[in-house]
């Protein structure tokens, strides 16, 4: 408000714009205000001592007030769109002409605070009432200006649950493809965002139908014609803990289980799915497509491998076990074997490893190893690959029970470095 009293004090119109009038029409707590105003980013910054041009081509001046920060963006209309993503030039212009180049109706709103007013050139308050989300002007030529616009309109309806208006839902479809041209990174934004909280209910099934996996994910067969319907009840994706927010690398592993078996879970093979080589192919696959950090590539890894093991047909070891409890991604993984088990993909497994997760709650699943590399090189053995295999099943002893002290776990180490 102090920013924008003091634009208006300098003869300047200043509205706040966007999604803080959405958010607020809607009755939530907007994360922060945008203002948009006649003055030129030139104007603005000889209104206030602290700014920062971080987009002044662009008319977006950053005004720090206190300990806030506060966009502050010139009215514009934009020229061509070049590359799929930013106009190519802008003009300054009129507040009517800035709302006309936003891209959903609900995003198009401003808001005078001094006069308690909504002004709204793009019926956005009318949209928001009958729960529509709805393109400015033609659909296609928004979509065509801006692709990241088809993610923003699959987050945005889930968000608020909107139903998308059929033409713009229309050029969604007809435009899907051209995701490809957004660059990976972009797009695993957009997806942490919408993929992580409750209301992904609403966004896996948008992204389905609409055709927007296939550019997303870039690999792997796209569901046919026949099952591109989306059936919620047989979704792995919707059945991870549907009440809570989760991490990005479980919803990405939950997502490309899905995404691979298209089919009913109960006719995917989810064994190969989760097999050793296939989950580590498909991770890389992920990893390319959407460029995550090596941070969330190994969560999601350990995540699939990890649940794979324990659905392989052999029965897995208390070592195993402890092994699998005791990682930081043990939470996830359980999710998403739960989830299975909820799709009816090894039912009585599943079962069977909650009842010995239960148990293992009030264990030390990763007790100190009684021997280290070091104690090997005291007792006379070369340094070599050998020590990683050595100490890898003295270690599975330990958790086992079947060495209690130093003294059993070298003696192991002696005889197992003996006998290759």
């Amino acid at each position: 408000m102090d920013v924008l009293s003091q634009l208006r004090k300098g003869g300047f119109i200043a509205y706040f714009a966007g999604g803080c009038v959405r958010d607020q029409l809607l009755g939530l707590q907007p994360k922060d205000f945008d203002i948009a105003t006649n003055a030129t980013p030139k104007q603005v910054q000889e209104q206030f001592s602290n700014t920062q041009a971080v987009g002044a081509a662009f008319g977006v001046i950053l005004v720090r007030r206190r300990q806030s920060v506060i966009e502050v963006a010139t009215f514009r209309s934009d020229a061509s769109y070049q590359d799929g993503r930013h106009p190519s030039a802008v003009h300054f212009s009129t507040p009517q002409e800035d709302a006309q180049r936003r891209d959903f109706t609900i995003n198009g709103l401003f808001f005078d605070p001094l006069e308690d007013r909504v002004i709204d050139f793009v019926g956005g308050q009318a949209d928001l009432s009958n729960h529509l989300l709805r393109a400015i002007g033609e659909a296609d030529e928004r979509f065509a200006e801006d692709h990241l616009r088809l993610l923003r309109a699959m987050r945005f309806a889930s968000r608020f649950n909107l139903t998308i208006e059929p033409k713009t839902a229309e050029a969604i479809v007809r435009h899907a493809k051209s995701l490809i041209r957004i660059s990976p990174e972009r797009i695993a934004e957009e997806l942490r965002m919408m993929l992580t909280p409750p209301t992904r209910a609403g966004a896996w099934p948008r992204l389905w139908e609409f055709g927007l996996l296939e550019p997303i994910f870039r690999f792997g067969p796209p569901p046919t014609a026949q099952n591109r319907k989306f059936n919620p009840a047989r979704s792995i994706f919707l059945a991870v803990s549907p009440d809570d927010v989760i991490d990005f690398p479980l919803a990405l592993a939950a997502g490309s289980l899905c995404y691979q078996s298209h089919e009913s879970p109960a006719n995917a093979d989810f064994q190969m799915l989760l097999s050793d080589p296939f989950a580590r192919k498909l991770v890389r696959a992920v990893r390319q497509s959407l460029k995550i950090s090596n941070e969330e590539t190994d969560r999601m890894e350990v995540i699939l491998r990890g649940v794979g093991g324990l659905l392989q047909d052999a029965m897995p070891s208390v070592a195993q076990l402890k092994r699998f409890y005791a990682h930081p991604t043990a939470p996830d993984a359980i999710r998403l074997l739960l989830a299975l088990q909820q799709m009816g993909v090894r039912a009585d497994r599943i079962g069977w490893l909650r009842e010995r997760f239960s148990e293992l709650e009030s264990v030390d699943c990763a007790p100190i190893p009684l021997i280290s590399g070091e104690d090997l090189l005291a007792a006379g053995l070369s340094a070599g690959p050998q020590f990683k295999r050595i100490l890898y099943e003295v270690y599975d002893a330990q958790l086992e029970g079947r060495v209690q002290d130093k003294s059993e776990a070298m003696g192991l180490a002696l005889k197992l470095a003996g006998g290759h």
